[in-house]
């Protein structure tokens, strides 16, 4: 299936304007997507006619929202063909998601002495959490190195693994890199020493068929604003026996059965995971992201998106003064670079200038960018939405930049 882009850009109206006299070169996806209209209407249809409180009251409005809700949640368990949808929990994002796997599996089941795995490529969202609690435990955090393309060695990664090995949290996608890491093999080769595996999907779920029963993975994070959503909505998918043995993250309403001074009794999940009000509107209009996305398919927004990529790294080898970071073979469209004569905030400033949409800075990924002995890329990340010419722009743009000093 050949994508209609203009019809899909019509479909987006932040997309049709101008910025500093130029029209938007939106390419910072991989910070957030833009929304289509049907997300901004089901969030304005939610406010103007459905606005109440879940699962919690008799009367109409109640339960429509409730079933919009809900709807959601199925949604969300087609989207990555979970079991059940009481295996997928809303959260305000993968941040969140992260830290309530962190905070109550790793609470319950970490021990000192107990070894927990990360990669130098992953978020701090991927990295902090688990640092807090394997300094509270007593556990050993280990970190699995890269080669200079920017993929995992997975050689040593078979290495850091041992039966003190308790969980391994990657990224399934580089924020910073674009990097497809093998995450089936890794799952495999986790379990195969007994311990769990998360997967932090934020990146990954825009762009890739998610499968999480052919994966086997224990835990996958999701992003609603990375997946043409609106902020603020997370997920979290965990397997039921899992979540079943993990102790509530907050306590509140919704997440309990019942509340005595003496005792307090849980809720099944996904609620127990689930207390006080949610983010009803905007988890509402996440299912309209969702629908937007399995109407075009995966796989047709995953070719156009590579056609971009390999139109963007074609024209900048052209270009002397630039170099590429990030040069997995595996990739999704994100393309990190720096400039030889420019700091990577002077050179986003510029560009910005010029309408273009890029983000500069370590990404939230400082250990990575240690890694290349970097303070810091431009990193330029493509959508359905983006087009040939766009990035044609882009390219002339840096192409200038280049030339800058010189």
């Amino acid at each position: 299936m050949i994508l209609d882009i203009n019809n899909i850009r019509s479909q987006f109206p932040i997309l049709h304007q101008q910025v500093n006299g130029k029209p938007l070169v939106y390419f910072d996806n991989a910070a957030t997507t833009q929304k289509p209209q049907r997300v901004i209407d089901a969030l304005n249809k939610y406010y103007t006619l459905d606005n109440a409180n879940i699962h919690r009251a008799a009367h109409t409005l109640a339960a429509r929202s409730t079933e919009y809700f809900e709807q959601t949640r199925k949604a969300i368990q087609q989207f990555i063909n979970a079991k059940e949808d009481a295996e997928c929990i809303f959260t305000k994002g993968v941040t969140e998601s992260i830290n309530l796997v962190v905070q109550t599996w790793g609470r319950q089941f970490l021990q000192a002495g107990d070894e927990v795995v990360i990669t130098t490529m992953e978020h701090h969202s991927n990295i902090v959490p688990w640092q807090m609690i394997c300094e509270e435990k007593g556990a050993v955090l280990k970190v699995v190195p890269i080669n200079d393309a920017g993929e995992l060695l997975m050689d040593e990664f078979e290495k850091l693994l041992s039966p003190k090995t308790k969980m391994v949290s990657c990224v399934w996608v580089s924020n910073a890199l674009g990097t497809i890491n093998p995450v089936k093999e890794i799952i495999e080769k986790a379990h195969a020493i007994g311990a769990k595996v998360l997967l932090d999907g934020a990146q990954a779920c825009s762009h890739m068929e998610v499968d999480v029963q052919l994966l086997d993975c224990d835990f996958l994070t999701i992003s609603s604003h990375k997946l043409y959503g609106p902020t603020g909505v997370g997920v979290l998918y965990g397997k039921r026996e899992l979540l079943e043995a993990m102790p509530p993250y907050q306590g509140g309403g919704e997440m309990i059965k019942e509340v005595t001074f003496a005792k307090t009794t849980y809720n099944e999940i996904p609620f127990k995971f689930e207390a006080g009000t949610p983010n009803i509107g905007d988890v509402i209009a996440f299912k309209y992201a969702l629908d937007f996305v399995n109407a075009l398919g995966k796989l047709n927004i995953a070719a156009h998106e590579e056609a971009l990529l390999r139109h963007f790294v074609n024209g900048i080898n052209e270009i002397h003064g630039i170099k590429l970071v990030g040069t997995a073979l595996q990739k999704i469209s994100v393309q990190s670079f720096v400039l030889n004569n420019m700091h990577h905030f002077d050179a986003g400033m510029m560009l910005d200038a010029k309408g273009i949409a890029v983000r500069t800075g370590h990404h939230c990924t400082q250990p990575l960018m240690q890694r290349f002995g970097l303070d810091g890329t431009v990193r330029a990340s493509f959508a359905v939405y983006n087009t040939i010419g766009e990035v044609d722009i882009l390219i002339e743009a840096l192409r200038k930049l280049a030339n800058l000093n010189n």
